[in-house]
């Protein structure tokens, strides 16, 4: 809901719900079996054979952690005060970082203009910041400060899922 326009974006966050939604109902079905999201990929892998990674959770969760990363790169350099000189409140140089590190790979060309067309529906970094404080009145100089200690407890835990993947082999590199 912080990235503004609803209709551009809805799509990205029912992506990103409908991944959580199916990690989560795997995890529900057997919570002594599937304890960690690691337990989850080798039951998975085991299940599906030679159609692993390409199914299940393990497939939701590779999406899942590209769109944290987007996320992650995003706020990240928002954080360290990286923007557009001439339109300093626009987020858009920020945006169009993250997906250049963390979804353009995955992408194909159809997705890649869709997604270079919805930066112009971005918000304000202004208005951003507010949505992430909840509509509360604070200092950029706090809410940047917040950000960035989110960033140094999120980050390793999302770095941890890249090197599981990466371990068991499990990353795949098709475009959707």
């Amino acid at each position: 809901d912080c990235l503004g326009t609803p209709i551009v974006y809805s799509p990205v966050k029912a992506d990103l719900t409908g991944n959580i939604k199916k990690i989560r109902a795997v995890y529900d079905s057997n919570p002594a079996k599937f304890k960690t999201l690691q337990n989850i990929l080798e039951v998975e892998k085991e299940m599906h054979g030679s159609a692993w990674p390409k199914t299940g959770a393990t497939l939701a969760l590779m999406w899942l952690k590209r769109g944290l990363k987007f996320m992650l790169v995003l706020l990240q350099s928002i954080s360290d005060g990286e923007r557009d000189e001439e339109h300093p409140n626009l987020i858009r140089v920020n945006a169009m970082k993250a997906y250049e590190i963390a979804l353009k790979k995955y992408h194909g060309w159809m997705l890649q203009k869709l997604f270079m067309g919805s930066v112009y529906a971005l918000p304000y970094k202004s208005d951003l910041l507010k949505a992430l404080e909840k509509g509360k009145d604070v200092k950029e100089e706090e809410s940047i400060e917040k950000i960035h200690q989110f960033l140094l407890r999120v980050t390793p835990i999302l770095d941890a899922i890249y090197e599981m993947y990466t371990k068991m082999n499990a990353e795949l590199s098709y475009k959707a």
